[in-house]
């Protein structure tokens, strides 16, 4: 791109500036076709005082009539929405003519303060790397897709002369055969569980497998067929591996076809044990069957995307297809402006959703979205096979697109319900405190322990619409100077480390200004807590209120203790606001009930935390404990000896015997097991 001039000294493109916007390639195939280096402008030094509708205009001037995407930044320099256009003059032209616009894109214009550009050779790549950004950056007047976890599949290894069954997500680093998306975990679960008993294929790992001498109770409750110790030929097995690949591929009817002739050909040699093996198989399949709800015939590989768009919010529920199965369903909801369309939201959405994902051949919508065309040669070209994009009017892909939006309008009203009744307890939680504003984030804090040992403090957060989990924090305690059991100094090392981190990260909040509403509505969920809930008494609050006050943001947060009531009987605590003696709430009021579960929730939260420290902690190898001992000579040292105990009795020319353990390794391995000190 070539360097062009504009007023003061400003430079549109700099092809010689260092890039500090590279796309980072994230799981499955984000990035794919885009630019392997984004060569943005630097945007031009707006020393002039310019902004928005003036500052476009002297954009608009020098720019091509090529595609691109382009970047808008308020005064602060945050990110305020990232657009893409066929051509870039016309489109960003478009907000300097000073016509009318939407609220939306009104205060957005307003706002600019610079903007930066980069030229793409299509429009498809720039519609692949506008998705991109924009889940990145989380423009605040962009389209959000929220909740955006990656799917879990199925994962059958191919490494091992006796492949098991996994759940995976992530990048399929792995050799073996992937079966998915699935919508949720629990959905993989159920399915493994079920084709555990239909195959009886292991799911334990492999330094597990090799170091069988007996089989597992899998094996006795019929859930394995022991592949291990050999309780079946390594053909037999095979078999069964080729049956669950079959199954997972859609070949469900073959496979049952042949289990059912091979239980009738078991009861007429009168082998009754054998058949009734087979029965037990077949009815697991039916389990899987059962539960995948809708299996039309003519979806073969597709997925399936329903909105309903109301009451200025907008419910996404997509279905999954794979091998002529439904492997599930989700619920979105996607941040996005009330005066947006339905198709424009659902537009936006796909975009982002596949930046990172698979995609299928077929995609079906309920209704047409913009720019199908560019959508559909987008997601060709990134999927490397053809994509349809389908608004289906009759037969079974439409009965499957209106089962879809059916769902769709269920969770709309499930959430706006939910939402509603958050508001409205949010609301009434800042008049019992006495707020002067209604909270957006609460943060709830928790410690668990036994005597001491594995504490790990626990943080849950509260917001407009319930719970935001992937928000919550925890805290292994650290420090060894707090005495086994001392919660006043545990919650003093989770708040240091909390807030001295929210400090250094988003720096201090200023509460003075009130937000106006507006801007409330499409700011992003804040960083840093309006109330912090304290599990704990008047002199738990003491500490952590010091706290605060050394870190100078005493004004900048709210801090409420929720003590327990006598005989810790639930609906008698007893609140702890700053500058106020303590109270009780009365018995039946809805937010000591909003409390009490965003209490019940930390405590939950710290439990868990706790426990899977602790049992981290109990199934821990002494092996791990010595440095120099990695993955594999541990696995080598543990299939040699078969357990840690007796590696640790072995000499050192007993363990140098052991592949891959030199001279050195195994003096280093002796001294760790004997004191010679």
């Amino acid at each position: 791109m070539n360097g062009q001039k504009l007023p003061e000294g400003g430079v549109l493109y700099d092809e010689n500036e260092d890039d500090e916007d590279e796309i980072v390639e994230g799981g499955g195939d984000a990035g794919r076709d885009l630019p392997s280096a984004i060569d943005w402008n630097e945007g031009w030094k707006n020393e002039t005082g310019l902004k928005g509708q003036d500052l476009i205009g002297e954009f608009v001037k020098r720019l091509p009539n090529s595609p691109g995407v382009y970047r808008m930044f308020n005064e602060a320099g945050d990110v305020l929405y990232v657009g893409k256009a066929r051509s870039l003059k016309k489109r960003v032209g478009n907000y300097a003519q000073g016509r009318v616009h939407s609220n939306r894109i009104a205060r957005m214009v307003r706002e600019t303060a610079n903007m930066e550009f980069v030229t793409t050779r299509t429009e498809v790549e720039a519609l692949l790397l506008e998705a991109n950004l924009i889940k990145r950056l989380r423009p605040r007047f962009n389209v959000l897709l929220r909740d955006d976890k990656s799917f879990p599949y199925i994962l059958i290894t191919g490494d091992h002369r006796a492949p098991a069954i996994f759940k995976h997500r992530g990048a399929r680093a792995r050799k073996g055969d992937y079966f998915g998306p699935f919508a949720s975990a629990s959905a993989v679960g159920r399915t493994i569980n079920s084709l555990q008993r239909a195959f009886l294929i292991r799911t334990c790992t492999d330094s597990a497998f090799e170091t069988r001498t007996r089989p597992c109770l899998l094996y006795q409750i019929k859930r394995c067929s022991g592949p291990c110790t050999h309780e079946v030929s390594d053909a037999a097995y095979a078999e069964l591996v080729t049956e669950a690949k079959d199954f997972l591929s859609g070949k469900s009817q073959n496979v049952k076809a042949a289990m059912a002739s091979a239980m009738g050909q078991a009861a007429e040699e009168l082998d009754f044990e054998r058949a009734a093996i087979y029965r037990d198989r077949l009815a697991a399949l039916s389990h899987v069957q059962s539960h995948q709800g809708i299996n039309p015939a003519s979806v073969e590989e597709a997925d399936v995307f329903a909105i309903h768009h109301e009451g200025g919010v907008s419910c996404i529920q997509v279905f999954f297809f794979r091998t002529g199965q439904n492997w599930g369903n989700r619920a979105y909801f996607p941040r996005a402006d009330p005066s947006l369309s339905s198709a424009e939201v659902l537009s936006a959405f796909l975009a982002q959703f596949y930046d990172d994902k698979p995609v299928p051949r077929h995609i079906l919508l309920s209704e047409t979205v913009e720019e199908l065309e560019l959508l559909t040669a987008a997601f060709t070209e990134k999927a490397g096979h053809k994509v349809q994009v389908l608004v289906p009017q009759r037969g079974d892909k439409k009965d499957v697109v209106d089962h879809v939006l059916a769902n769709a309008r269920e969770a709309h009203g499930r959430k706006l319900a939910e939402t509603s009744s958050q508001a409205r307890l949010l609301q009434g939680f800042a008049e019992t405190f006495a707020l002067p504003f209604t909270p957006r984030r609460i943060e709830i804090y928790d410690n668990s322990h036994i005597m001491g040992t594995n504490a790990v403090g626990g943080m849950v957060v509260a917001g407009p619409e319930g719970f935001v989990k992937n928000q919550y924090r925890k805290f292994n305690i650290k420090s060894t100077d707090i005495t086994p059991g001392d919660d006043f100094g545990m919650m003093r090392e989770v708040m240091t480390r909390r807030f001295s981190r929210l400090i250094k990260e988003e720096g201090i909040p200023d509460r003075s200004a009130p937000v106006a509403p507006e801007d409330l509505a499409d700011a992003p969920f804040p960083a840093w807590p309006d109330v912090i809930l304290i599990d704990g008494g008047q002199g738990q609050m003491t500490a952590v209120r010091a706290i605060l006050s050394e870190l100078g943001i005493t004004d900048s947060v709210v801090a409420i203790g929720v003590a327990k009531g006598a005989d810790r009987e639930a609906g008698r605590e007893r609140f702890f606001p700053p500058g106020r003696d303590g109270f009780t709430l009365p018995p039946r009021d809805p937010v000591l009930y909003f409390i009490q579960r965003m209490r019940d929730e930390a405590h939950r939260f710290a439990i868990g935390s706790h426990r899977a420290r602790r049992k981290k902690e109990m199934v821990k190898n002494p092996l791990d404990e010595i440095a120099g001992i990695g993955p594999t000579r541990k696995r080598a040292l543990l299939q040699h000896f078969g357990t840690a105990k007796a590696v640790s009795r072995a000499g050192i020319s007993d363990l140098m015997a052991v592949e891959g353990i030199s001279e050195a390794v195994a003096k280093l391995v002796y001294d760790h097991f004997h004191d010679t000190a």
